[in-house]
């Protein structure tokens, strides 16, 4: 697909929003590499949005830059971007056909030779055979693919996805999914994905930044941000973290021990934030197992016992609380493989990990046990 002009990294260079004394985004400082798919994942209110909003041109910097190609287009108009937007409400025209939906931006710059490019357009998104339909004959996730055809044939250099499949239902929002990593691959464009869903960033993007109060609280590939959070936030924002207060009793070669509520426990020292002081013990509910006694607990495993406070069929798992002997519940995702043994509430059981899946963060003092309940949806589960 060819592009009007060159195309290159995309840079926010201390780019900071205020709304009066609110403070959308903060000081905020990134590269995104030209061909990359990336998401800005956080909460409503993070200032994901109001990020994009000033790549788009929809809102002005109240200071930084916006760098596309080492050019500043932060005080251009939207239309003279090289930008293009993908919108949740899909903001197709009712009265055209998908055809001169699609082909609408290069009507506008004034080209009248559209139909390869747009019938081109359709087929990248599946979509030959509906050049007369209205939108309304479409299904939401064929509107959709019309909204991104539409967006493409500008040949954008970058192209934003405000939300995209937040109208869709849940078996729909993953078919398109893998439809649109398969059209990111294909085009080869910069795709900017704002998210609140933590499975559609992890599906498809290259690199993650988790954002949390107007700042980056951690920035890599989704699977580094999972396995290795950087702050509590992240822990429990992407996924769901056991996270046990307890206090570094020193170090023993390339290990970092733990006290935490009466027991010691080790954690690698790669896998540590911190190594002084206050810190978390976390561990993912799916990396620990439970056993009836402590005596099934592997060789080099650790544990923690409790009584089963509750648990929840799911389909592919079984998820379990366990309340420990200080009084905080422990969340154990057991996969139904059948090979497990059952637990009910009222069962003694322990809850054992690999301490080479634990990983280990810095605490406030005063911070107790962060644990997430089991109702929560799990990583692989839509919001």
């Amino acid at each position: 697909m060819a592009r009007e002009t060159p195309a290159g990294d995309l840079r926010l260079a201390n780019l900071t929003k205020k709304f009066g004394a609110f403070t959308a985004v903060d000081d905020l400082s990134l590269t995104i590499p030209q061909g990359s798919f990336f998401a800005l994942l956080g909460a409503s209110g993070c200032g994901k949005t109001t990020t994009l909003r000033m790549i788009a041109g929809l809102e002005e910097p109240t200071s930084g830059q916006v760098l596309l190609a080492d050019r500043d287009i932060a005080r251009l108009r939207p239309y003279k971007r090289p930008v293009n937007t993908v919108f949740q409400s899909y903001a197709l025209f009712p009265h055209l056909d998908i055809f001169e939906n699609v082909a609408f931006g290069l009507r506008r710059r004034g080209i009248r030779s559209v139909d390869q490019q747009v019938r081109q357009m359709l087929s990248l998104v599946q979509l030959d055979g509906y050049e007369r339909r209205r939108p309304a004959q479409l299904s939401g996730g064929q509107q959709q693919r019309v909204a991104l055809a539409r967006a493409l044939i500008n040949h954008p250099q970058v192209l934003l996805l405000d939300e995209p499949l937040g109208a869709l239902d849940l078996k729909l929002r993953r078919q398109m999914q893998i439809e649109l990593k398969r059209i990111q691959t294909e085009v080869g464009i910069t795709f900017v994905h704002v998210t609140h869903d933590q499975e559609e960033a992890m599906t498809m993007a290259d690199t993650v930044a988790v954002m949390n109060a107007g700042r980056i609280e951690q920035l890599g590939a989704p699977a580094e941000i999972y396995e290795f959070p950087a702050t509590a936030f992240v822990a429990n924002f992407l996924g769901q973290s056991n996270l046990i207060a307890g206090e570094v009793a020193g170090g023993n070669g390339g290990e970092i021990l733990v006290t935490a509520h009466g027991g010691r426990f080790s954690v690698p020292a790669a896998r540590a934030r911190s190594n002084q002081g206050p810190v978390h013990l976390g561990v993912r509910p799916e990396k620990l197992h439970l056993a009836g006694t402590a005596a099934q607990v592997p060789a080099g495993c650790q544990y923690l016992d409790g009584t089963v406070s509750d648990a929840s069929y799911v389909g592919v798992s079984t998820q379990y609380l366990l309340r420990t002997g200080w009084g905080t519940e422990v969340s154990v995702f057991a996969a139904n493989s059948g090979a497990q043994q059952r637990f009910v509430p009222g069962d003694r059981a322990v809850a054992y990990w690999d301490p080479r899946h634990s990983f280990l963060l810095g605490r406030r003092t005063g911070e107790d046990d962060r644990t997430s309940p089991v109702l929560d949806e799990p990583v692989g589960a839509s919001s």
